[in-house]
């Protein structure tokens, strides 16, 4: 198994909007093969806080899914602030 965990920060203002903006990267990840959880979450505390978990099955199925063009794109989108 492989975890993946970690956050990133966003202006305050912009985290609702950005944390929207990943839906269809947190479906498109946990219909993936191997994909055993994936989120994109608000942090209690911190404002500018996004976490970041994910679980998956091996470092193949990550690796597949980091290759895949859809998956690329957008997670491009999804890191850009609004």
């Amino acid at each position: 198994m492989v975890i993946v965990a970690g956050h990133i920060t966003v202006e305050p203002r912009q985290r609702e909007s950005y944390v929207a903006g990943c839906v269809s990267v947190v479906e498109q990840a946990r219909g993936a093969a191997g994909c055993l959880d994936f989120a994109i979450t608000a942090d209690l505390i911190d404002p500018g806080r996004v976490n970041i978990f994910e679980r998956w099955e091996s470092q193949a199925a990550v690796k597949a899914f980091r290759r895949s063009a859809p998956a690329t794109s957008k997670a491009r989108q999804c890191s850009r602030p609004r």
